[in-house]
């Protein structure tokens, strides 16, 4: 079974509450009803669903969820996924940044200067040289980064990629593609 068809069927409200209540310890289809708060037609209907896609063992009134095959499906996905674009043609810099950036965001800010300087060199490339931005956009671009602007914001004009004037910031530093 793969992810796809786990996640459509898990898509239907009713499923995915027996699913959660089998789960969560319930054994038959009574238990799953009085987990859910669901009726016993639709628990029953829903687990007749799940049984035929092979999730769920139905054995009367008696259910087990097959935990393992979400964990397979899952694996097949993630083997079956494109290698991630590399965020940097550097291989030291793009360790450094698949290390702390997933999905465009910044999970978190590295406590190693060397490590931190990588990542705010990426971040800073947000900001054209030669534009003045107001505080207020830095911390709108710098939000779309990670939640913590304020550091964000410190770590660049600390590290001379910012610099700032009466609430004007500029870029000064960090790599610039020409």
């Amino acid at each position: 079974m793969d992810a796809a068809t786990i996640v459509g069927l898990l898509a239907d409200p009713v499923r995915l509450k027996v699913v959660a209540a089998l789960a969560l310890g319930a054994g038959t289809i009574e238990e799953v009803a009085q987990a859910s708060g669901m009726g016993l037609k639709d628990v029953a209907l829903a687990a007749r669903r799940l049984a035929r896609a092979g999730l769920v063992h139905r054995d009367g009134h008696v259910l087990a969820l097959h935990t393992d095959r979400f964990g397979a499906a899952a694996r097949a996905a993630a083997e079956a996924a494109p290698a991630p674009e590399p965020l940097s043609d550097d291989p030291a810099q793009d360790a450094v940044l698949s290390a702390f950036v997933r999905d465009g965001r910044l999970v978190s800010v590295p406590a190693q200067r060397s490590k931190r300087l990588v990542v705010l060199d990426h971040l800073v490339r947000v900001f054209e040289p030669g534009v003045r931005y107001p505080e207020r956009e830095v911390n709108a671009l710098l939000a779309v980064w990670h939640p913590d602007v304020a550091a964000l914001r410190r770590y660049l004009v600390d590290e001379g990629l910012l610099s700032r004037d009466a609430g004007v910031y500029w870029r000064s530093g960090g790599h610039v593609e020409v």
